[in-house]
């Protein structure tokens, strides 16, 4: 036999595997594309076009919501990065938002576009199929800042914006799960000068100067300070060893809650750093789900 007839002759014998292959991975395209909405346009802003991602669980009519929110120090970071997609198994619906970054525009832009998203989302609610009362939002780092952010301003119009329009629907939320996100930027700037004053730092870009010298847009861009009685329930997951966000930023946010008897919980990783998988890893996705279907699952 040949080189030629002997290639020949194998490549016969494999084709029946290459399309079994195909077939499986045809098979689990179209499944992504029926759970996995994409690139979904929110909004426009000027010529940004603002997106997000829709993650369905098996069954979506009237499933819960919960909204993702990305970090990256608010100068990087990506929607595809959605490190809780694993709530779509316990009967969720996330969506992952987008929002404009800080070199492309300053505080508080960056909360106007999920102010937006969240009313988006509730505006079609009846065409994806969940249910627009039983919201919760959720992010990491500097998206667990926004979260945070998002749900202790219900009503503050300045901080509301208007884009995407859909201003008839509301951006409240009825929980907040906070990863190791920021909430005192006063604080910050005594304990993290370099984080906070410094050029072209994270939050320096993202107030669009040093904060110590734009104290009243830290303040606005802080939790503590909006932290009131109808607040929704709040749940934090911070690393002790957390060198980026010191763990005094969820502390601070925690003392506002209990004080005024809003229910909150903080669990701290011993040796947890700034991120990693094994914050969205059992016992911790299980006190997520605890958290979510006592506050948001009917």
């Amino acid at each position: 036999m040949t080189r030629l007839q002997l290639f020949s002759y194998r490549l016969v014998s494999y084709l029946p595997v290459f399309c079994l292959l195909l077939i499986v991975v045809t098979d689990l395209s179209s499944r992504e594309t029926k759970s996995t909405l994409k690139d979904v346009e929110y909004a426009r802003v000027g010529e940004d076009s603002l997106k997000l991602d829709l993650h369905f669980p098996e069954v979506t009519e009237d499933s819960p919501l919960v909204v993702w929110i990305h970090g990256g120090g608010w100068r990087k970071g990506d929607k595809a990065n959605c490190y809780v997609k694993w709530l779509t198994a316990e009967g969720y619906t996330v969506a992952s938002i987008a929002y404009r970054l800080s070199s492309t525009a300053v505080f508080p832009a960056q909360l106007h576009d999920c102010k937006g998203a969240l009313r988006w989302l509730r505006a079609n609610a009846d065409k994806y199929g969940y249910d627009a009362e039983r919201i919760a939002v959720t992010g990491s780092s500097a998206g667990g800042h926004l979260a945070a952010l998002l749900g202790t301003t219900n009503g503050y119009k300045e901080l509301e914006g208007n884009v995407g329009g859909n201003l008839d629907q509301s951006s409240v939320v009825q929980a907040i799960v906070d990863y190791y996100g920021p909430t005192d930027f006063p604080r910050r700037i005594k304990t993290q000068p370099h984080k906070t004053i410094e050029k072209n730092s994270v939050v320096y870009d993202l107030l669009g100067g040093p904060a110590d010298e734009k104290i009243e847009l830290a303040k606005l861009a802080s939790s503590v300070t909006h932290v009131t009685a109808d607040d929704p329930p709040l749940l934090i997951i911070h690393g002790m060893k957390d060198n980026t966000v010191l763990i005094g930023q969820s502390e601070s946010l925690k003392a506002k809650y209990e004080a005024l008897g809003i229910p909150v919980a903080l669990h701290v990783l011993p040796d947890g750093k700034h991120g990693g998988m094994e914050f969205y890893m059992k016992p911790y996705s299980g006190l997520v789900c605890d958290f979510l279907d006592k506050h948001i699952r009917k």
